[in-house]
């Protein structure tokens, strides 16, 4: 049998496009190899939003060359659909299928490997040796959609189902719009059925995720008798009504999409997870308007506070980038002071990276690389702070937790409806949810033993 693997790179939507091209090769008979060496078919899905993504990808395509010389490399994703010509021209590839072909994938790749006919499909061959398929991504209606799984010691949890795709927003540093397209959402009956499918399969939390999360729904036709399109918070309650499943945890969703109706549903329900992931980027007004976002920090700071009321024991996280063209001293200063000041958790915190054709590249006054390395050390140590600070707080209490892994010995590994990382003592089996008394904060998870009646 003809074996295959997809290797991917990046965020949680591009994990979620492998996953649905795996689904597309088994579903064409093909089996998954243990590892790229072994594939006949070495499918690399890539990332471009910095360029040490772009980077990571050009040495897996190397790698994958030198030690399987005979396989057949397929290049996909946002890298692809971006510079698709400086990929093609690596040794090795054979395609460069774009995200405005990955819907076809398998068939490009299985018939270019003579597994299967020939099929009439827009193609340009711009190397005498590979195929290059692009197209429009603006015209791309299609959304691949496949769960993906927490692989953690063997156990499969917490799958990630993603329900959109693409984004209507242009911030001035996002390379993401020109490469995945307009925003689109996965149809409320389809998200049903994939959930409900992975409740018979024995999963008790599932996270929904998306580029732009909180756009799902605006871009579906008006209909049910609703005069209006529908907005995420119908789809959360569509699967809180139309699903047995215990937990629900949504992934990341912009300030603007945080309504009041959102964060009164997700404090309420006993079945979505107290966490919330709210993009900042940056807490200077002027930085904010130079990025094109559509807040201000006066905005920002009300929601958090509004999720903090609603939800007081809630993780709170954020994406903050430092280093953005024309950042000054004073301009950071605003960021520390404003994260310092809101009741965060946790935060991602990444250095500015410029992107080819986006209008930041453009911008003067380029911050030097070590200063914003230091702006990013700066704001990882109080980020680091306040999650101690916030993991000390449950000390002596009891919370929610579900198990991700096997027994190593001395601790289980699980992770708090909260989002905190949990080491139970004992031997419990992966994928329950049960009840833990915290007992001590470690460097960065807490430790506890589960509750007794």
């Amino acid at each position: 049998m003809a074996t295959f693997y997809v290797q991917n790179f990046g965020c949680r939507a591009t994990q979620a496009d492998g996953a649905a091209i795996e689904r597309q090769f088994r579903d064409r008979g093909m089996e998954l190899a243990d590892a790229p060496s072994a594939a006949a078919v070495v499918v690399l899905n890539t990332c471009t939003v910095t360029a040490s993504a772009d980077q990571d990808a050009r040495a897996a395509i190397r790698r994958a060359h030198r030690e399987n010389p005979d396989c057949q490399i397929v290049v996909t994703g946002c890298y692809a659909q971006r510079a698709p010509e400086e990929i093609a021209a690596l040794p090795g590839v054979s395609q460069v299928i774009g995200n405005s072909h990955k819907h076809e994938l398998a068939n490009l790749a299985l018939r270019a490997a003579n597994f299967v006919p020939l099929t009439e499909l827009r193609t340009k061959n711009r190397h005498p040796a590979t195929e290059i398929h692009i197209s429009d991504i603006f015209a791309h209606t299609e959304l691949l959609a496949a769960p993906v799984f927490d692989a953690v010691g063997g156990a499969r949890t917490r799958p990630n189902l993603k329900v959109q795709d693409g984004c209507d927003n242009r911030c001035s540093f996002c390379v993401i719009p020109h490469v995945r397209g307009q925003s689109r959402s996965l149809p409320r009956t389809e998200i049903l059925r994939e959930v409900r499918a992975l409740v018979e399969a024995g999963y008790r939390e599932v996270v929904i995720s998306g580029i732009n999360l909180g756009r799902w729904g605006r871009d579906l036709s008006v209909g049910g008798g609703h005069s209006c399109p529908p907005r995420f918070e119908d789809l959360v309650r569509a699967i809180l009504d139309n699903t047995s499943l215990e937990k629900l945890r949504i992934s990341s969703v912009e300030p603007m999409d945080w309504s009041d109706d959102l964060i009164r549903l997700v404090a309420e329900s006993p079945r979505i997870a107290k966490h919330a992931h709210v993009p900042l980027q940056s807490g200077s007004d002027r930085i904010l308007r130079q990025m094109h976002r559509k807040y201000r920090p006066w905005h920002y700071r009300e929601k958090i506070e509004k999720i903090r009321a609603a939800m007081p024991t809630a993780a709170i996280g954020a994406d903050v980038m430092v280093g953005f063209p024309g950042e000054s001293d004073a301009d950071f200063e605003e960021t520390r002071r404003m994260i310092e000041g809101l009741p965060f958790t946790y935060l991602h915190v990444f250095t500015y990276s410029s992107r080819p054709g986006t209008p930041a590249a453009a911008m003067p006054n380029q911050v030097p690389v070590q200063v914003a390395r230091d702006r990013n050390r700066i704001l990882r140590q109080l980020a680091a702070q306040k999650k101690q600070a916030f993991m000390r707080g449950f000390v002596g209490k009891a919370l929610e937790a579900i198990t991700l892994n096997e027994f190593d010995g001395t601790l289980t590994e699980a992770l708090t409806d909260n989002y905190l990382k949990l080491g139970l003592k004992g031997k419990h089996e992966p994928n329950r949810w049960l009840r833990a008394v915290v007992e001590q904060v470690e460097v960065d998870a807490l430790v506890g033993m589960t509750q007794t009646a």
